[in-house]
Protein backbone atom coordinates (compact mmCIF):
# COMPACT_ATOMS: atom_id res chain seq x y z
CA UNK A 1 0.00 0.00 0.00
CA UNK A 2 1.41 3.47 -1.28
CA UNK A 3 1.07 6.38 1.06
CA UNK A 4 0.78 9.90 -0.11
CA UNK A 5 0.81 13.14 1.52
CA UNK A 6 -1.94 15.48 0.45
CA UNK A 7 -1.81 18.52 1.50
CA UNK A 8 -5.18 19.95 3.26
CA UNK A 9 -6.93 22.37 1.14
CA UNK A 10 -6.72 25.73 3.21
CA UNK A 11 -9.42 26.35 5.47
CA UNK A 12 -10.31 29.87 7.54
CA UNK A 13 -10.23 28.45 11.26
CA UNK A 14 -13.59 29.39 13.30
CA UNK A 15 -13.14 32.36 15.82
CA UNK A 16 -12.48 31.84 19.22
CA UNK A 17 -15.21 30.54 21.42
CA UNK A 18 -17.42 28.47 18.29
CA UNK A 19 -17.15 24.58 18.06
CA UNK A 20 -15.68 23.01 14.96
CA UNK A 21 -17.77 21.66 12.54
CA UNK A 22 -17.92 17.80 12.26
CA UNK A 23 -16.17 17.84 8.77
CA UNK A 24 -13.16 19.45 10.70
CA UNK A 25 -14.04 16.88 13.56
CA UNK A 26 -13.64 13.13 11.45
CA UNK A 27 -10.68 12.75 9.11
CA UNK A 28 -9.84 9.93 7.24
CA UNK A 29 -6.95 7.69 8.22
CA UNK A 30 -3.61 8.58 6.69
CA UNK A 31 -1.96 6.11 4.54
CA UNK A 32 -5.48 4.22 4.58
CA UNK A 33 -7.90 3.12 1.77
CA UNK A 34 -11.04 2.20 3.85
CA UNK A 35 -12.37 0.15 0.25
CA UNK A 36 -9.19 -1.80 0.20
CA UNK A 37 -10.08 -2.61 4.30
CA UNK A 38 -13.75 -3.62 4.07
CA UNK A 39 -13.31 -5.21 0.59
CA UNK A 40 -10.36 -7.50 2.59
CA UNK A 41 -12.74 -7.74 5.71
CA UNK A 42 -15.35 -9.16 3.27
CA UNK A 43 -13.76 -11.76 1.49
CA UNK A 44 -12.26 -12.85 4.66
CA UNK A 45 -15.92 -13.01 6.22
CA UNK A 46 -17.41 -15.03 3.01
CA UNK A 47 -14.15 -17.48 2.75
CA UNK A 48 -14.83 -18.41 6.16
CA UNK A 49 -18.56 -18.81 5.74
CA UNK A 50 -18.37 -21.06 3.15
CA UNK A 51 -15.30 -22.95 4.10
CA UNK A 52 -15.36 -23.25 8.07
CA UNK A 53 -17.38 -26.66 9.07
CA UNK A 54 -19.33 -28.04 10.95
CA UNK A 55 -21.45 -25.42 10.85
CA UNK A 56 -25.42 -25.71 11.62
CA UNK A 57 -28.30 -25.01 14.48
CA UNK A 58 -27.42 -27.66 17.23
CA UNK A 59 -24.42 -29.32 18.99
CA UNK A 60 -20.92 -28.69 17.40
CA UNK A 61 -22.14 -26.96 14.75
CA UNK A 62 -24.22 -24.37 16.64
CA UNK A 63 -20.75 -23.46 18.63
CA UNK A 64 -18.89 -22.77 15.93
CA UNK A 65 -21.70 -20.68 14.09
CA UNK A 66 -21.54 -18.83 17.56
CA UNK A 67 -17.94 -18.35 17.59
CA UNK A 68 -17.79 -17.11 13.86
CA UNK A 69 -20.43 -14.87 14.41
CA UNK A 70 -18.09 -13.23 17.46
CA UNK A 71 -15.51 -13.33 14.80
CA UNK A 72 -17.41 -11.79 12.14
CA UNK A 73 -18.31 -8.75 14.53
CA UNK A 74 -14.51 -8.24 15.68
CA UNK A 75 -13.39 -8.07 12.19
CA UNK A 76 -15.96 -5.44 11.30
CA UNK A 77 -14.98 -3.18 14.36
CA UNK A 78 -12.07 -2.70 12.61
CA UNK A 79 -14.00 -0.48 10.51
CA UNK A 80 -14.86 2.01 13.76
CA UNK A 81 -13.25 5.17 13.69
CA UNK A 82 -10.83 6.17 15.92
CA UNK A 83 -11.49 8.56 18.83
CA UNK A 84 -11.48 7.89 22.53
CA UNK A 85 -14.69 5.91 23.00
CA UNK A 86 -13.71 3.61 20.31
CA UNK A 87 -10.06 3.12 21.45
CA UNK A 88 -11.44 2.69 25.47
CA UNK A 89 -12.62 -0.63 24.92
CA UNK A 90 -10.66 -1.21 21.64
CA UNK A 91 -8.30 -3.68 24.00
CA UNK A 92 -12.00 -5.54 24.76
CA UNK A 93 -13.18 -6.58 22.10
CA UNK A 94 -9.46 -7.16 20.14
CA UNK A 95 -9.03 -9.89 23.12
CA UNK A 96 -12.70 -11.38 22.65
CA UNK A 97 -12.15 -11.49 19.07
CA UNK A 98 -8.73 -13.48 19.45
CA UNK A 99 -9.99 -15.75 21.57
CA UNK A 100 -13.19 -16.40 20.15
CA UNK A 101 -11.06 -16.82 16.61
CA UNK A 102 -8.72 -19.16 18.70
CA UNK A 103 -12.05 -20.92 19.81
CA UNK A 104 -12.89 -21.16 16.31
CA UNK A 105 -10.17 -23.11 15.11
CA UNK A 106 -10.07 -25.43 17.66
CA UNK A 107 -13.74 -26.30 17.47
CA UNK A 108 -13.85 -26.38 13.60
CA UNK A 109 -12.83 -29.62 11.47
CA UNK A 110 -11.88 -27.33 8.18
CA UNK A 111 -12.03 -23.85 6.43
CA UNK A 112 -9.82 -20.94 7.18
CA UNK A 113 -10.83 -19.74 10.48
CA UNK A 114 -7.09 -18.64 11.34
CA UNK A 115 -7.45 -15.79 8.89
CA UNK A 116 -9.52 -14.01 11.35
CA UNK A 117 -6.90 -14.66 13.70
CA UNK A 118 -3.92 -13.13 11.43
CA UNK A 119 -6.42 -9.95 10.61
CA UNK A 120 -7.23 -9.30 14.27
CA UNK A 121 -3.75 -9.77 15.22
CA UNK A 122 -2.53 -7.12 12.61
CA UNK A 123 -5.39 -4.10 13.82
CA UNK A 124 -4.41 -4.50 17.08
CA UNK A 125 -0.89 -3.44 16.10
CA UNK A 126 -2.58 -1.11 14.49
CA UNK A 127 -5.25 0.33 16.81
CA UNK A 128 -3.28 -0.32 20.38
CA UNK A 129 0.08 0.62 21.99
CA UNK A 130 3.06 -1.56 20.83
CA UNK A 131 3.16 -2.83 24.19
CA UNK A 132 -0.55 -4.26 24.60
CA UNK A 133 -0.24 -5.14 20.89
CA UNK A 134 2.74 -7.50 21.24
CA UNK A 135 1.31 -8.88 24.67
CA UNK A 136 -2.46 -9.66 22.45
CA UNK A 137 -0.37 -10.85 19.54
CA UNK A 138 1.70 -13.22 21.77
CA UNK A 139 -1.66 -14.70 23.78
CA UNK A 140 -3.32 -14.90 20.05
CA UNK A 141 -0.14 -17.18 19.19
CA UNK A 142 -0.46 -19.29 22.14
CA UNK A 143 -4.14 -19.66 21.75
CA UNK A 144 -4.11 -20.71 18.30
CA UNK A 145 -0.99 -22.81 18.24
CA UNK A 146 -2.52 -25.02 21.68
CA UNK A 147 -6.27 -25.24 19.73
CA UNK A 148 -4.04 -26.66 16.43
CA UNK A 149 -2.15 -28.99 18.55
CA UNK A 150 -4.63 -29.88 21.17
CA UNK A 151 -6.87 -30.84 17.87
CA UNK A 152 -4.71 -32.65 15.63
CA UNK A 153 -2.87 -34.23 18.37
CA UNK A 154 1.07 -34.75 19.09
CA UNK A 155 1.59 -37.34 16.60
CA UNK A 156 0.88 -34.75 13.68
CA UNK A 157 3.58 -33.04 12.21
CA UNK A 158 4.62 -29.81 13.11
CA UNK A 159 3.39 -27.86 10.70
CA UNK A 160 0.01 -26.95 11.99
CA UNK A 161 0.67 -25.97 15.17
CA UNK A 162 3.74 -23.50 13.62
CA UNK A 163 0.23 -21.84 11.59
CA UNK A 164 -1.04 -21.48 14.71
CA UNK A 165 2.36 -19.74 16.25
CA UNK A 166 2.53 -17.60 12.94
CA UNK A 167 -0.94 -15.75 13.44
CA UNK A 168 0.66 -13.22 15.86
CA UNK A 169 3.36 -11.99 13.73
CA UNK A 170 0.68 -9.64 11.62
CA UNK A 171 1.07 -7.11 14.64
CA UNK A 172 4.27 -6.41 13.17
CA UNK A 173 3.11 -5.28 10.03
CA UNK A 174 0.19 -3.05 12.29
CA UNK A 175 2.78 -1.72 14.12
CA UNK A 176 4.41 -0.39 10.85
CA UNK A 177 1.56 1.07 9.77
CA UNK A 178 0.99 3.05 12.74
CA UNK A 179 4.03 4.39 13.08
CA UNK A 180 3.72 5.60 9.17
CA UNK A 181 0.11 7.31 9.87
CA UNK A 182 1.59 8.63 13.16
CA UNK A 183 4.16 9.73 10.26
CA UNK A 184 2.07 11.12 7.88
CA UNK A 185 -0.59 13.04 10.95
CA UNK A 186 2.61 14.82 12.31
CA UNK A 187 3.32 15.98 8.75
CA UNK A 188 -0.02 17.34 8.41
CA UNK A 189 -0.14 18.95 11.44
CA UNK A 190 3.07 20.45 11.00
CA UNK A 191 2.00 21.61 7.32
CA UNK A 192 -1.50 23.06 9.12
CA UNK A 193 0.70 25.02 11.58
CA UNK A 194 3.13 26.31 8.78
CA UNK A 195 0.11 27.52 7.23
CA UNK A 196 -1.85 29.14 10.05
CA UNK A 197 1.86 31.18 10.96
CA UNK A 198 2.30 32.17 7.56
CA UNK A 199 -1.57 33.72 7.53
CA UNK A 200 -0.78 35.03 11.07
CA UNK A 201 2.59 36.74 9.12
CA UNK A 202 1.25 37.70 6.12
CA UNK A 203 -2.07 39.59 8.01
CA UNK A 204 0.38 41.32 10.66
CA UNK A 205 2.51 42.04 7.04
CA UNK A 206 -1.18 43.50 6.18
CA UNK A 207 -1.70 45.72 9.33
CA UNK A 208 2.30 46.95 9.50
CA UNK A 209 1.55 48.11 5.45
CA UNK A 210 -1.77 49.63 6.62
CA UNK A 211 -0.12 51.67 9.46
CA UNK A 212 2.48 52.60 7.13
CA UNK A 213 0.16 53.41 4.58
CA UNK A 214 -1.86 55.67 7.68
CA UNK A 215 1.18 57.55 8.48
CA UNK A 216 2.15 58.37 4.61
CA UNK A 217 -1.35 60.14 4.32
CA UNK A 218 -1.55 62.35 7.63
CA UNK A 219 1.95 63.32 6.38
CA UNK A 220 0.81 64.34 3.12
CA UNK A 221 -2.89 65.55 3.85
CA UNK A 222 -3.38 66.61 7.35
CA UNK A 223 -1.12 69.46 7.18
CA UNK A 224 -1.38 70.18 3.54
CA UNK A 225 -4.68 70.54 3.45
CA UNK A 226 -4.82 72.22 6.99
CA UNK A 227 -2.77 74.54 5.83
CA UNK A 228 -4.46 75.66 2.72
CA UNK A 229 -7.76 75.35 4.25
CA UNK A 230 -6.05 78.16 6.79
CA UNK A 231 -4.88 80.78 4.12
CA UNK A 232 -8.24 80.26 2.17
CA UNK A 233 -10.66 81.24 5.00
CA UNK A 234 -7.50 84.43 5.56
CA UNK A 235 -8.61 85.58 2.41
CA UNK A 236 -12.45 84.84 2.36
CA UNK A 237 -12.11 86.84 5.90
CA UNK A 238 -9.86 89.58 4.26
CA UNK A 239 -12.41 90.14 1.32
CA UNK A 240 -14.57 91.46 3.33
CA UNK A 241 -11.79 94.31 4.56
CA UNK A 242 -11.28 95.09 1.34
CA UNK A 243 -7.53 94.86 1.63
CA UNK A 244 -7.01 93.24 -1.97
CA UNK A 245 -3.46 93.28 -1.11
CA UNK A 246 -3.47 90.79 1.57
CA UNK A 247 -5.99 88.80 -0.02
CA UNK A 248 -2.81 88.19 -2.89
CA UNK A 249 -0.76 87.21 -0.38
CA UNK A 250 -3.01 84.61 1.28
CA UNK A 251 -4.14 83.37 -1.87
CA UNK A 252 -0.51 82.86 -3.32
CA UNK A 253 0.65 81.18 -0.15
CA UNK A 254 -2.25 78.76 -0.64
CA UNK A 255 -0.94 78.32 -4.31
CA UNK A 256 2.44 77.76 -2.57
CA UNK A 257 1.29 75.18 -0.33
CA UNK A 258 -0.57 73.92 -3.13
CA UNK A 259 2.53 72.98 -4.85
CA UNK A 260 4.03 71.86 -1.62
CA UNK A 261 1.54 69.18 -1.31
CA UNK A 262 2.21 67.85 -4.73
CA UNK A 263 5.63 67.73 -4.24
CA UNK A 264 4.91 65.58 -1.37
CA UNK A 265 2.30 63.32 -2.69
CA UNK A 266 5.09 62.61 -5.43
CA UNK A 267 7.44 61.62 -2.51
CA UNK A 268 4.85 59.51 -0.85
CA UNK A 269 4.17 57.44 -3.89
CA UNK A 270 7.70 57.00 -4.35
CA UNK A 271 7.80 55.47 -0.81
CA UNK A 272 5.14 53.42 -1.45
CA UNK A 273 6.14 51.42 -4.74
CA UNK A 274 9.32 50.97 -2.62
CA UNK A 275 11.42 53.24 -4.42
CA UNK A 276 14.91 54.24 -3.19
CA UNK A 277 15.24 58.40 -2.77
CA UNK A 278 18.62 59.89 -2.48
CA UNK A 279 19.06 61.22 0.99
CA UNK A 280 21.15 64.13 1.09
CA UNK A 281 19.45 65.73 -2.44
CA UNK A 282 15.81 64.75 -1.45
CA UNK A 283 16.57 66.57 2.12
CA UNK A 284 18.04 69.48 0.23
CA UNK A 285 15.16 69.94 -1.66
CA UNK A 286 12.95 69.62 0.93
CA UNK A 287 14.36 72.15 3.17
CA UNK A 288 14.87 74.33 0.23
CA UNK A 289 11.16 74.61 -0.46
CA UNK A 290 10.72 75.01 3.28
CA UNK A 291 11.67 78.52 2.30
CA UNK A 292 15.15 80.81 3.31
CA UNK A 293 15.33 80.76 6.94
CA UNK A 294 16.04 76.95 6.83
CA UNK A 295 19.49 75.32 6.03
CA UNK A 296 21.16 71.60 5.84
CA UNK A 297 24.34 70.90 7.86
CA UNK A 298 25.43 67.05 6.60
CA UNK A 299 28.60 65.38 8.89
CA UNK A 300 30.36 62.26 8.44
CA UNK A 301 31.19 60.39 5.67
CA UNK A 302 27.68 59.88 3.53
CA UNK A 303 27.30 56.40 2.30
CA UNK A 304 24.02 55.30 1.21
CA UNK A 305 21.15 53.91 3.13
CA UNK A 306 18.69 51.07 2.91
CA UNK A 307 15.40 52.26 0.91
CA UNK A 308 13.34 52.14 4.21
CA UNK A 309 15.79 53.68 6.23
CA UNK A 310 15.74 56.51 3.75
CA UNK A 311 12.02 56.36 3.53
CA UNK A 312 11.19 56.96 7.22
CA UNK A 313 13.88 59.62 7.89
CA UNK A 314 13.06 61.74 4.81
CA UNK A 315 8.84 61.33 6.62
CA UNK A 316 10.68 62.03 9.86
CA UNK A 317 12.15 65.46 8.19
CA UNK A 318 8.76 66.25 6.38
CA UNK A 319 6.70 66.26 9.30
CA UNK A 320 9.30 68.14 11.46
CA UNK A 321 9.51 70.97 8.81
CA UNK A 322 5.78 70.83 8.43
CA UNK A 323 5.17 71.43 12.29
CA UNK A 324 7.52 74.42 11.98
CA UNK A 325 6.20 76.21 9.30
CA UNK A 326 2.75 75.77 11.20
CA UNK A 327 3.32 76.73 14.56
CA UNK A 328 7.00 78.88 14.36
CA UNK A 329 6.28 80.82 11.16
CA UNK A 330 8.92 82.47 10.10
CA UNK A 331 11.55 81.19 12.55
CA UNK A 332 14.98 79.54 11.85
CA UNK A 333 15.23 75.85 10.64
CA UNK A 334 17.96 74.03 11.27
CA UNK A 335 18.22 70.47 9.86
CA UNK A 336 21.62 68.10 10.65
CA UNK A 337 22.76 64.92 9.09
CA UNK A 338 25.22 63.29 10.65
CA UNK A 339 26.86 59.81 9.58
CA UNK A 340 28.46 57.94 11.97
CA UNK A 341 30.22 54.36 11.79
CA UNK A 342 27.32 52.33 13.27
CA UNK A 343 24.27 54.23 12.94
CA UNK A 344 22.98 57.86 11.53
CA UNK A 345 21.24 61.13 13.03
CA UNK A 346 18.82 63.06 11.77
CA UNK A 347 18.12 66.65 13.90
CA UNK A 348 15.75 69.36 13.17
CA UNK A 349 15.95 72.25 15.48
CA UNK A 350 13.85 75.61 14.73
CA UNK A 351 13.54 78.34 16.35
CA UNK A 352 10.77 80.65 17.48
CA UNK A 353 8.33 81.88 14.76
CA UNK A 354 7.91 85.78 13.84
CA UNK A 355 4.64 86.13 13.09
CA UNK A 356 1.59 84.94 14.71
CA UNK A 357 0.73 81.28 14.48
CA UNK A 358 -2.82 80.78 13.00
CA UNK A 359 -2.73 77.07 12.89
CA UNK A 360 -5.04 74.91 14.99
CA UNK A 361 -3.65 72.33 17.63
CA UNK A 362 -2.50 69.42 15.79
CA UNK A 363 -4.20 66.01 16.28
CA UNK A 364 -0.91 64.61 18.14
CA UNK A 365 0.08 62.10 15.58
CA UNK A 366 2.76 63.57 13.80
CA UNK A 367 4.94 62.39 16.62
CA UNK A 368 3.12 59.20 16.87
CA UNK A 369 4.13 58.78 13.34
CA UNK A 370 7.44 59.47 13.78
CA UNK A 371 8.20 57.59 16.78
CA UNK A 372 6.69 54.33 15.12
CA UNK A 373 8.86 55.34 12.28
CA UNK A 374 11.51 55.13 14.25
CA UNK A 375 10.79 51.86 16.33
CA UNK A 376 10.26 49.94 13.12
CA UNK A 377 14.22 50.60 12.26
CA UNK A 378 14.92 49.88 16.03
CA UNK A 379 16.12 53.48 16.21
CA UNK A 380 15.17 56.16 19.03
CA UNK A 381 13.60 59.37 18.79
CA UNK A 382 13.60 62.53 21.33
CA UNK A 383 11.74 65.83 20.77
CA UNK A 384 10.46 68.82 22.69
CA UNK A 385 11.45 72.60 23.32
CA UNK A 386 14.71 73.87 22.67
CA UNK A 387 15.72 75.71 25.95
CA UNK A 388 19.04 76.81 24.98
CA UNK A 389 21.23 78.36 21.87
CA UNK A 390 19.96 80.32 18.87
CA UNK A 391 16.93 78.22 18.71
CA UNK A 392 15.95 78.76 22.39
CA UNK A 393 12.22 78.69 22.34
CA UNK A 394 11.88 76.69 19.67
CA UNK A 395 11.45 73.07 19.12
CA UNK A 396 13.93 70.19 18.28
CA UNK A 397 13.56 66.38 17.07
CA UNK A 398 16.27 63.99 16.83
CA UNK A 399 15.98 60.54 15.26
CA UNK A 400 18.85 58.19 15.84
CA UNK A 401 18.88 54.97 13.48
CA UNK A 402 21.43 52.38 13.93
CA UNK A 403 23.29 50.99 11.24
Amino acid sequence: MQYVLRMPPTKTPPPPGTAPSPEAEVRPVPGQDPRVRWALTLAVVVVGAVTIRPMGFSGRGLAVAVLFVVSVAALLARGLPENPATQRFAPAWLTGGVIAAAALIGLSSSGTAYLFAFFLAGHAGYRLETKWALALAGLCSTLCAGAIYLGTGPEQQQLPWLLGLATGTPVLVGILNRSQRQAVRAALAASESAERAARAEARTAVLSERGRIARDVHDVLAHSLAGINMQLELADALIDTGDLEKVREANAKAHALVKESLKQAQWTVHALREDALPLVESLTAMVGSAGGQAGLTVTGTVRELPARVTQNLLRIAQEALTNAARHAPGGSVRVELGFAAASVTLGIRNGPGTRPASAGPGSGMGLIGMRERVALLDGTVTAGPVTEGPERGGWHVEALIPG
